[in-house]
């Protein structure tokens, strides 16, 4: 770890000696005696805009590896895994204003990318996104393109797989895509250790030894689309998705000792959930004179999935009897509908902003293990918005305010919720020049109760644990501020911060003791605070053959809630080496995931490093890589709770983990601007979950 630290402080220590200089990272390019230079980054009010470089898209095969190799500050991009974080935060990814997934990004063509639009602090119309990462993507007026990409791993059932073909003609564009992860029976264990005390003060500790287990998650995707665009008119996008989940399993086995009297008992924990889920988006931006513009956006999907889960527990490693058995079975018939309007008003220094956004869910939940007994939920969200957007010289502030209702019934028992939020927002940036920038950003945002969270159904865990939703709990409430300084000299850039997050009233489980049960509900607890600094220098060590990036981030929390007030102190972070030259590239990368408390739980992601080397040969990339190959994966949790203590660490065993890849692009025709969206209804559809250990 200190070394880690040491190497993503280097670039600190060369700040200092760079200091004096004042001018802007540049790409340059001799024409005719005259030097054209170009900003690396150009930072704008309210995003910072990064234009690829011709070395970036040649070092290129889709989206995510042009994006990675922007080496945009604080931004983990891991295009191996699918992920894009910020600060251990997820990222909203947008294509042209359009909000969209990790498959579509894969999907771009490097060289259709015009520009990255890097948002840290997105306004009231992003709804509560942490950040946003809009492509601007160029696309045919005559012709196509088409792109394949492949990622088999040599030593377990595991893969990557995605085409996309767009078809121009004038105005109009036909698109088909289609994606597939293949992740079958992957060999896991669970390291696990707990401790009960029961309501007499009586304490018992189980100590799990891994006997074997595996992991499954194969998903596919199939897309239609069609778009129609008038310039600085007209643009209509309507598109027909199809997601498929196969079984999403994992299967844990464990030889059980227990300080009660019990021995050599075996422990089988099994979850799986599958299902399809269609969606319908329709998207509709009409551009009305003096600057101004309407927009509008449907999005409506269907989700059919069963959730199960068996748990049993028995005598002599299997060959006794049951001790414990626990089976649910969830069928879920889920519907979600979301539609929003936007209008916008842009002047030459300021801009104001409205909209409406109406998302309902209807979930209807049979229980297949109560003998077929149905619930339905209904849950309705109304949110309207306003912001204002001002530049005065080096200084723009941007100002707003959101009101949210929400409410969530459900028809059984006519238990449920109705509340309203207001949703305040303000940011100011100065800007004395291209190279620093400092923003101080003030944001808020409502986050609505799970359809797990709210559900009144009574689920078995284990020997001593039960879960039940609470009806009766209200949407909470959360307020950022967040100081951010960034730099852009030479071959040196980053940014470093501070931020500070409440929610006063977040939802979080608790648990207690009721008939001799563990029963796990939830409320809205008492509060959780957070305050972190970071820092995420970029060095160009080599010009234009090797950079070290990374990102360190401390942490430091406090969340209090019935029984109980915890603090949690964590270091993460990633730190990376890349080198390229004549068509090669190398990656060397190291991730400690960040720790994050939750009621009485620190749970964390993926602990891992990855070595991967590409090469590029016309419209073709070849590469290979291995994920671990000098750390040990882990993901896990750790228990607080007085009544349940409890570790675990979830570990494969097919690591480190050996891939090839290989990858086709090609274009054919003249380039023609794609659809930009920008509005995005909110028509994500709810699922049930199985409560598990």
């Amino acid at each position: 770890m200190k070394a880690f630290l040491t190497a993503a402080l280097m670039p600190i220590i060369a700040l200092a000696a760079v200091a004096q200089e004042t001018e802007d990272s540049i790409a340059t390019r001799q024409l005719q005696e005259i030097v054209i230079r170009a900003p690396k980054v150009i930072r704008k009010a309210d995003m910072d805009v990064y234009h690829p470089s011709q070395s970036a898209v040649e070092h290129s095969r889709n989206g995510m590896q042009l994006l990675r190799n922007l080496m945009i500050p604080a931004l983990s991009v891991n295009d191996a895994l699918g992920t894009i974080s910020s600060g251990g935060q997820s990222v909203q990814v947008r294509i042209n204003g359009r909000e969209a997934t990790i498959e579509q990004v894969q999907q771009l063509l490097p060289e259709t990318i015009k520009r990255v639009e890097w948002i840290d602090n997105p306004s009231l119309r992003y709804n509560g996104a942490t950040a946003v990462l809009n492509f601007i993507v160029t696309n045919p007026t005559a012709g196509g393109s088409l792109m394949t990409y492949a990622q088999p791993a040599l030593n377990a059932a595991w893969g990557r797989y995605r085409a996309a073909i767009k078809i121009n003609n004038g105005n109009s564009q036909w698109g088909a895509s289609a994606n597939f992860k293949l992740t079958n029976r992957m060999s896991a264990y669970r390291e696990y250790s707990e401790a009960f005390t029961m309501p007499d003060g009586t304490k018992i500790d189980r100590s799990e030894k891994p006997d074997g287990g595996y992991l499954s998650d194969t998903y596919g995707g199939l897309q239609l689309d069609y778009s129609y665009i008038k310039p600085d008119t007209t643009v209509f996008w309507v598109a027909l998705h199809g997601y498929k989940q196969w079984p999403e399993a994992s299967l844990y086995r464990s030889i059980m000792s227990q300080s009660a009297g019990l021995d050599n008992v075996l422990i089988s924990d099994f979850d799986t959930r599958d299902g399809f889920t269609p969606s319908f988006t329709a998207y509709l931006e009409q551009h009305l004179p003096y600057k101004q513009l309407i927009a509008i956006d449907f999005n409506g999907s269907l989700y059919n999935g069963r959730t199960r889960r068996n748990y049993t527990e028995e005598a002599d490693a299997g060959n006794g009897t049951a001790l414990t058995e626990v089976s649910t079975s969830i069928k879920d018939r889920n519907q979600a509908y979301g539609v929003e309007a936007d209008y916008i008003k842009n002047w030459a220094q300021s801009r104001f902003t409205a909209g409406v956004n109406y998302k309902a869910n209807r979930n209807r939940s049979t229980y297949e293990n109560l003998g077929g007994e149905i619930f339905h939920q209904r849950q309705d969200r109304l949110y309207f918005f306003g912001e204002y957007f001002q530049r005065i010289n080096k200084v723009t502030l941007t100002a707003g305010i959101g009101a949210q209702y929400t409410s969530f019934k459900f028809k059984e028992t006519g238990q449920g919720t109705d509340s309203w939020n207001v949703r305040p927002q303000f940011t100011f940036t100065y800007r004395p020049g291209q190279a620093h920038q400092l923003r101080l950003n003030f944001s808020s945002w409502q986050s609505p109760p799970s359809l797990a969270e709210t559900n009144i159904v009574a689920q078995q865990v284990d020997a001593f644990q039960w879960t039940q939703g609470n009806p009766d709990i209200h949407t909470s409430q959360s307020y950022m501020l967040t100081l951010r300084y960034s730099y852009d000299i030479k071959r040196l850039s980053g940014s470093f911060g501070i931020r500070a997050f409440t929610s006063p009233d977040a939802i979080a489980p608790y648990t207690y003791w009721a008939d001799g049960k563990l029963i796990t509900s939830y409320e809205n607890s008492k509060g959780l605070q957070t305050l972190s600094f970071w820092i995420a220098p970029s060095i160009e060590i080599v010009p234009g053959w090797l950079w070290l990036e990374g990102m360190v981030q401390y942490r430091a929390e406090r969340m209090s809630g019935t029984g109980y007030k915890l603090y949690n102190h964590d270091w993460s972070g990633q730190g990376g080496l890349v080198f390229q030259h004549w068509g090669w590239q190398a990656i060397v990368m190291y991730q400690r995931a960040q720790r994050d408390l939750w009621g009485q739980k620190v749970s964390w992601g993926e602990d891992m490093s990855l070595i991967e080397l590409e090469y590029n040969w016309k419209k073709w990339q070849f590469g290979a890589g291995v994920m671990c190959p000098f750390t040990k994966y882990d993901q896990g949790a750790r228990s607080y709770d007085p009544y349940h203590i409890y570790e675990k660490h979830i570990r494969m065993n097919d690591y480190p983990k050996y891939y090839l890849s290989i990858s086709y692009n090609l274009q054919w025709g003249r380039q023609r601007r794609d659809t930009r969206k920008i509005v995005n209804a909110d028509g994500e559809v709810a699922k049930s979950s199985a409560s598990g250990r």
